[in-house]
């Protein structure tokens, strides 16, 4: 690999860390979204889309939730 491969190849994993980072986040806040959501109080819509989020959510690997949360403490600590 040429220097100017190397150097694309490092902007491209910096990029995709950095979308992981921001996805993290998101995941994180769905979590906690579904965890304190009551279906029974939710409009059926709603309550359909909870539950469909709740099942991607579940299917996570363990690490990759707890890197989620992880990321969402991280952002509202930064946001304080």
């Amino acid at each position: 690999m040429n220097k100017q491969e190397v150097e694309l190849l490092s902007k491209e994993v910096e990029m995709l860390m950095s979308e992981r980072t921001r996805l993290l986040g998101v995941v994180g806040a769905a979590a906690v979204l579904v965890a304190n959501a009551d279906a029974g109080e939710l409009p059926p819509e709603t309550a359909e889309a909870a539950e469909l989020l709740s099942r991607f959510v579940n299917e996570l690997p363990e690490e990759t939730l707890k890197d989620a949360l992880d990321a969402l403490n991280a952002a509202d600590m930064s946001n304080a």
